[in-house]
């Protein structure tokens, strides 16, 4: 999986970068077939500003994204990636049950 990190509008701390790939490997525990991860980070004000961490993951011909507004970014980005694990899970679960129907077509024709 490659992880790409942007930040627009200005230029993010190392540490910060380090943190959104870290929680971003942490995904490929629950489904090994994503692709492609991007998080891009953003903010809406100068002051008293909303922080902003959208996570894209490209998975096999879909793609899932959520994204958190908080006040720090550690917080949007752990939240965020907590949204995408949630339809990670579904999107798991979706796979499964196809694979389950088709096996139990072929066992009644046999």
């Amino acid at each position: 999986m490659t992880i790409t990190v942007t930040s627009r509008h200005f230029k993010a701390h190392p540490s910060l970068v380090e943190y959104a790939e870290a929680a971003m490997s942490s995904l490929e525990r629950y489904y090994d077939g994503i692709i492609k991860c991007e998080v891009i980070l953003s903010f809406e004000r100068k002051r008293k500003s909303t922080k902003i961490a959208e996570v894209i993951l490209s998975v096999y011909k879909h793609r899932i994204a959520a994204e958190e507004r908080t006040e720090d970014f550690f917080k949007s980005i752990d939240a965020a990636s907590g949204k995408a694990l949630v339809q990670l899970k579904k999107f798991k679960e979706r796979l499964h049950e196809k694979d389950r129907k088709t096996v139990r077509r072929v066992r009644e024709k046999v």
